[in-house]
């Protein structure tokens, strides 16, 4: 259980925010493997003042992701595991003794979540009614109740974290709180070499205790987001193909109210303003394939989202993000060579040694057929004569 927390002082640079915004998303891109859009995604939340949690299982750095993005934000910042026992002093503040004697019931918020400017609430779907009814209005609104009086509060984004999705019906309001619901996994098997070599530098870091320098301030967002109503311009045929995605969401059985759609806007500019463009365009829908209400409903918005996305692409293949189409190829021809390595070596392998591998070529057919990289249809190539060699040899005793 971790305890409040406050990033010191820092000048605020005079360099433009939207760089230091892309090279934030270079630094944590260096320190966590294939986490790009997640990175993208806790960017645009903060940009647009927005909130998002992310779901996975443990170990996917959650949150890792979330605390050293925190870090590289010069903000006052207040973290929190929350569980059933969570008492609302430990989240809000103690109760003012001397204000109590008074006759007063109010609550010490100092270096408390009422105060905070970005918040991580772990486990967030665990805590009790009580804390949960005084988030909602603090999330949905900034104010805070205590005593007789209503606190303004400061906050830019609240992250959460969660193991797996709320299904209970008492958690639908807080869980509709969090505007971008964003899915961590477990690393592709064609990534392992690079997770060990980046696992190594960071508990390196942890163990010097190296913390990143803040890269932007608290005080420039709070900046952007008083002025956002500017970048809230979006053209007609930006807006009726929004249209149309929104009514084939819902026509897919995927609940997406009015109050969401309006506020994915905020979302859409907000990536337009990171990548420097006045006004969004169809590579920001993006950002739709992350509203799911439950997991199942992922896989409904890719094949929704997906062709659209690379549809703009083929036309505007500079504009495609770094990152966006996952590990190179060099990467995966690696990965192609330690997997044929494996295969035709002359230790027999067990049935699931075998599966584990084929797996992994399957994982990287995938990635190669979503990469834009002209080098990509020699290994795809590569990769189906190895898959058809293997399912030749019967029990794939022999490549």
């Amino acid at each position: 259980m971790a305890a409040p927390s406050h990033s010191p002082p820092h000048a605020r640079s005079a360099s433009p925010l939207p760089p230091r915004l892309a090279q934030i998303a270079r630094s944590l891109s260096d320190r966590f493997l294939g986490k790009d859009e997640v990175i993208r995604l806790l960017l645009i939340a903060i940009v647009a003042g927005e909130h998002a949690v992310l779901i996975g299982p443990p170990g996917t750095a959650k949150s890792a992701l979330v605390r050293t993005f925190a870090r590289l934000i010069d903000a006052r910042y207040f973290e929190y595991l929350l569980t059933r026992f969570t008492e609302p002093n430990e989240i809000f503040g103690p109760v003012d003794i001397a204000a109590f004697r008074e006759g007063r019931y109010e609550r010490r918020i100092e270096g408390m979540l009422p105060t905070a400017e970005v918040v991580f609430l772990d486990e967030v779907f665990k805590s009790n009614s009580a804390i949960l009814n005084a988030l909602l209005t603090l999330l949905n609104e900034r104010r805070y109740t205590s005593g007789g009086a209503v606190i303004t509060c400061p906050l830019l984004s609240c992250f959460g974290a969660s193991n797996e999705v709320p299904t209970d019906e008492t958690l639908a309001a807080v869980f509709d709180r969090f505007l971008l619901r964003i899915r961590s996994e477990n690393l592709d098997a064609y990534h392992f070499q690079d997770l060990l070599q980046r696992g190594i530098v960071n508990e390196v870091h942890a163990l010097a205790q190296e913390q990143p320098a803040p890269l932007a301030t608290a005080r420039e967002i709070a900046e952007l987001h008083r002025a956002f109503a500017t970048r809230m311009q979006f053209s007609e045929d930006f807006l009726a193909t929004y249209k149309g995605l929104v009514f084939q969401i819902r026509a897919e059985g995927v609940s997406l109210s009015d109050r969401r759609v309006v506020k994915l806007l905020k979302l859409f500019a907000a990536s337009a303003y990171m990548d420097g463009r006045a006004q969004a365009d169809a590579g920001d829908f993006f950002v739709l394939k992350h509203i799911w209400n439950n997991e199942d409903q992922a896989a409904i918005l890719e094949s929704i989202v997906s062709p659209l996305l690379e549809a703009h692409y083929r036309e505007r293949p500079q504009a495609r993000r770094v990152g966006a189409t996952g590990v190179g190829v060099e990467a995966l021809a690696g990965e192609i060579d330690r997997v044929r390595q494996v295969l035709t070596g002359g230790g027999g392998l067990s049935d699931v040694q075998l599966f584990s591998q084929l797996k992994a070529l399957n994982e990287i057919k995938a990635a190669l057929g979503a990469s834009p990289d002209p080098r990509a249809a020699e290994l795809l190539q590569r990769v189906e004569a190895l898959l058809e060699a293997a399912f030749r040899s019967g029990r794939f005793a022999q490549i």
